[in-house]
């Protein structure tokens, strides 16, 4: 099981960003490959660390960390907020939280923030992101599903070859070095020849573009967990577009829609069915058949049952997204009053208008409407 965000930072729930933000800094700084070398166990801190911080401080993600917990960013996708963030990602979180100058000190020494490891590691580019947005109806939101996506992603042309980048000699940065009435400050930036890559093109096909890209429609598997919500993002890690050289795949975000249904409402886990019957179904009882997420179900309708009543199904809402079982499906069932009598009908009435059987006579068990909305969220 995954170690809780905040537990890694070492905060409290009700953390401000500024508290988070030092936090992380503490954390980085401590654990830093570059002042631990070797240390695997430093290393593995210091990434869960980072990844902490991307969903801490990004106000909508830590919502949906908060509500959802890591099942938010999971559910299949190779690690949704942070999960799949590699060394290079992480450096880039530095120019926020160190400044431009990452950990650069005086004198030109300390740690070199966007380098890699020991300040003379390659910078990996990586590609951009794709987004595109899957419309569920609500049996596939309530049962999870696998949908068939085509999407248009660049990828490297084939016979693209490339050669190091005599700018930055293949680093994919430039450093510079300042005197200060401080010392010596060293400051790196994005080669801008080369943006990034380390790497220029040599050769590539007429039909590519500058990167040595070209623009290929593939077909991408998306597994659904059950339970996600509208607007809910969930990320397929790699298949964005691809970057040139050595660099690494972006992502494919996908956002959720939700169909509407023609007779079910959604409220979180629950589900809501308004059943209309007769007034003498209502006197009588009845039997009749409803939609549920699984299939249509028949339930039976007790006689002399009052409009508001709600029948409770238990099970047969959505599952929830952390695994913490099914909602329920909430029938309301409505007594629909003829709006047009014939004359036979209407005597009949008029003659039950002074019948004590058809005078309301409430009973305790009877719950008031405000007594049943409190136990539909109960």
């Amino acid at each position: 099981m995954k170690q809780d965000y905040y537990e890694i930072l070492g905060l409290s729930k009700g953390a401000t960003k500024a508290e988070i933000k030092k936090a992380y800094r503490k954390k980085a700084i401590e654990f830093h490959p570059d002042k631990n070398p070797g240390n695997s166990k430093a290393e593995e801190t210091f990434k869960q660390a980072a990844e902490a911080y991307e969903i801490l401080s990004n106000d909508d993600k830590r919502a949906k960390y908060d509500r959802f917990g890591h099942q938010a960013f999971e559910g299949g996708f190779g690690g949704g907020g942070g999960g799949g963030m590699n060394m290079d990602d992480i450096f880039s979180q530095f120019g926020d939280i160190f400044g431009n100058s990452g950990f650069g000190g005086g004198g030109g020494g300390g740690f070199s923030g966007f380098g890699g490891f020991g300040g003379g590691g390659q910078r990996r580019v990586k590609g951009s992101n794709l987004r595109i947005r899957v419309s569920l109806t609500i049996e596939e939101i309530a049962n999870g599903a696998e949908k068939k996506i085509k999407v248009k992603r660049k990828v490297q042309a084939e016979g693209t070859t490339y050669k190091t980048c005599s700018t930055c000699s293949g680093t994919g940065q430039v450093t510079r070095i300042t005197n200060t009435i401080l010392g010596r400050m060293q400051t790196a930036s994005p080669c801008t020849v080369c943006g990034g890559a380390g790497q220029t093109i040599d050769q590539k096909p007429a039909d590519a573009d500058a990167h040595g890209l070209i623009a290929k429609e593939e077909t991408v598997t998306i597994k659904i967990p059950a339970g996600v919500e509208d607007g809910m993002q969930l990320k397929v890690s790699g298949k964005g577009n691809e970057a040139p050289g050595n660099g690494v795949p972006g992502d494919l975000l996908v956002a959720i829609e939700e169909k509407p249904h023609a007779t079910l409402q959604r409220e979180g886990d629950n589900l809501h069915y308004d059943l209309y019957i007769s007034y003498s179904e209502a006197v009588l009882g009845a039997s009749r058949e409803i939609d549920t997420v699984s299939g249509k179900v028949r339930i039976k309708v007790d006689e002399g049952v009052q409009s508001g009543k709600i029948l409770r199904l238990r099970g047969k809402g959505i599952s929830n997204i952390n695994g913490y079982g099914k909602g329920d499906l909430l029938v309301h069932v409505n007594v629909w009053t003829p709006k047009v009598l014939n004359k036979e009908q209407r005597d009949f009435f008029e003659k039950m208008a002074t019948d004590e059987n058809f005078q309301p006579n409430p009973e305790k068990s009877d719950k008031s409407f405000f007594e049943k909305v409190k136990d539909m969220f109960s």
